[in-house]
């Protein structure tokens, strides 16, 4: 991939050949080719399916939303948890030319009415654990007329019904009539700033990305595997756990509970993997409290070693020689210690590993890559199709999110705002013309809102969202995120942190403890209690953070230490009142309801 730069400018050169005019083509490429191999495997159910027998089931469920009235252009909408009934459901509507959506299922009942209203949809596929909650939201939709449950009773009818309405139904001649620049599905944004908006994705877009994506990952043509365990409503998940197995053929292990990723590893070995920070910062904390258990006589040993990686991967990056005897080190301990550990992870068959979605702390990513997983940061939006820049396997380098994929251009505004172009930009958001006018703009530029630096060799790196950065009482630029990573980093008894100080005389930070790690720390310190609430007003955890803040201070510049700090009494959990479904700050609820800590820091 050639990526030609200027100091504002990089493209990632032309755009690859559509793989298929539209998804369900792309599909029955699929199917001719690997028919007989695996598709969908969700072990908590006991079920495997073929490509083919996928097909089959798509066809006949794509016969019964036809005979509810589905047609080309109406919206289905979708709430399910990780289950391998998705991915037919949302196969069936797309084979005519439909657009299904997904909700996230900690969705509140007002926020399902919202975005169903929004959409427009008549028809809802709902799981039986979550339909409570959508019937509520269904008493303010009146034209939504069909409700399918799946996985148990209720509703209009169930999925195994709907499969028997119109069971010899060919879906192939709706299929060959969408048409390229047809919507492929609507994704819902997670809100931090307001009502979500409906991001709407054409074929076109999707079919681009693929090609792209394939251009830089190779995978092989038969037998890779990924595991779905991303909320379906995110595009992480939809691209790499749906629509890029859907084109390429990858089987797909359901994983029920994304708290339960690290047991699924080992038991798939995927050929990709994509997470989220929080769950690479999670496992390093694993790892480096695994070792710190070690016996004396292979402690010492085992950190030297890990050193050794740490040193290699850091001359690499800075492209400096590595010394012989750093490189020996460095192979001794993986021999000995990293490659068992990739093993027992389930991270050793990897063709490429990725993270995205949020900021990513340095000091986790050189940990990776010191045990041999070299993990490369992404970037995109929604409004992107997911992916925009990309570190190459083999050419990354650490603390950017890479160089633009193929048929990508990205340059910085004036005011270093990154603007993107390419065949993968959203048509526009629903039924919102004036919030798309402002977002696509002139000849074809997106808006991302993100402010970003490129270097000489066209890799970004994102600083932080234009509207969050902080600006001090003297007028002074910081970004809360570069903030929150060193604090993090610092420690993992902080499992998030929260830095305040916009026009504010100094920055103070609203720290919560790791509900994983912080009780497992606790009991090595002879702490009785267990509860994060207790550990939160212990002088014991807190003298433990202070370090940590102190070691992250000294790698700030002073105008972005943190002077004073609170750790709050409570667990964060995803979809709650403080992060999003896919674990990012929800700032202004976070400021509006810690209100009074946040002025406590500030008093006196």
């Amino acid at each position: 991939m050639e990526a030609t730069t200027a100091e504002r400018y990089a493209s990632g050169g032309e755009a690859p050949e559509l793989y298929a005019r539209n998804l369900a083509l792309a599909f029955a490429r699929t199917v001719e080719r690997v028919g007989d191999d695996l598709a969908i495997r969700d072990p908590e159910r006991g079920v495997e399916l073929t490509w083919s027998e996928l097909a089959r089931l798509t066809g006949r469920l794509a016969g019964g939303l036809a005979k509810l009235g589905v047609g080309k252009g109406d919206a289905v909408a979708l709430l399910m948890s990780n289950r391998w009934e998705f991915i037919p459901a949302d196969l069936a509507a797309v084979h005519l030319g439909a657009v299904p959506f997904s909700i996230y299922q900690t969705s509140s009942p007002e926020q399902i009415a919202y975005v169903c209203r929004d959409a427009g949809a008549r028809v809802a596929v709902v799981e039986a654990a979550l339909l409570e909650g959508f019937e509520r939201a269904r008493a303010e939709l009146p034209e939504l007329e069909h409700v399918v449950v799946v996985g148990g009773e209720g509703g209009t009818h169930t999925l195994a019904e709907l499969e028997e309405l119109d069971p010899g139904f060919d879906p192939g001649p709706t299929a060959e009539a969408v048409e390229p620049d047809d919507l492929l599905t609507l994704i819902y944004t997670s809100g931090t700033t307001g009502p979500p908006k409906g991001v709407q994705l054409s074929h076109r877009n999707l079919m681009s990305l693929v090609a792209a994506v394939e251009d830089i990952i190779d995978l092989p043509e038969r037998g890779a595997r990924v595991i779905s365990w991303l909320p379906a409503a995110h595009i992480a998940e939809r691209g790499a756990h749906y629509y890029l197995p859907v084109v390429r053929g990858i089987s797909v292990t359901v994983c029920p509970d994304p708290r339960r990723i690290v047991e699924f590893l080992p038991q798939v070995r995927p050929t990709w993997f994509f997470a989220v920070p929080r769950v690479w910062e999670k496992l390093k904390a694993g790892l480096e409290a695994m070792l710190a258990g070690l016996p004396d006589e292979q402690r010492e040993p085992a950190q030297k070693g890990l050193e050794a990686a740490l040193a290699k991967v850091r001359l690499e990056q800075a492209g400096k020689p590595v010394p012989e005897e750093v490189a020996a080190a460095a192979a001794r301990a993986d021999e000995a210690m990293f490659a068992g550990l990739r093993s027992n992870l389930g991270l050793d068959e990897l063709v490429a590993v990725n993270v995205g979605a949020a900021p990513s702390p340095v000091e986790v990513l050189e940990f990776f890559h010191a045990i041999g997983v070299p993990i490369g940061e992404l970037w995109g939006m929604s409004e992107t199709c997911g992916v925009i820049t990309c570190n190459p396997p083999g050419r990354i380098k650490i603390g950017t999110v890479g160089p633009p994929i193929p048929g990508a251009e990205v340059r910085l505004a004036d005011d270093g705002e990154v603007l993107v172009r390419s065949p993968f930009n959203m048509v526009g958001y629903r039924n919102l013309p004036e919030k798309t006018a402002e977002t696509i703009l002139d000849d074809g530029w997106l808006a991302t809102g993100d402010i970003g630096e490129l270097d000489e060799d066209g890799y970004l790196r994102i600083v932080d969202r234009k509207k969050e950065l902080i600006i001090n009482a003297a007028g002074k630029n910081m970004s809360p995120a570069n903030i929150e990573s060193h604090l993090k980093a610092a420690s993992p008894l902080i499992g998030q942190a929260v830095a305040i100080g916009d026009r504010r005389p100094y920055n103070v930070a609203l720290i919560v403890l790791d509900p994983d790690f912080a009780p497992v720390w606790a009991a090595q310190q002879g702490i009785e209690s267990a509860s994060i609430a207790d550990l939160a007003g212990d002088e014991r955890v807190r003298a433990a953070v202070q370090e940590a803040v102190d070691a992250a201070n000294a790698k700030l510049a002073r105008v972005e230490q943190v002077k004073k700090f609170t750790i709050l009494p409570t667990e964060w959990v995803p979809g709650g009142d403080e992060l999003t479904p896919t674990m990012k700050l929800k700032r202004r609820p976070i400021e509006e309801k810690y209100a009074a800590e946040i002025e406590a820091l500030y008093a006196g």
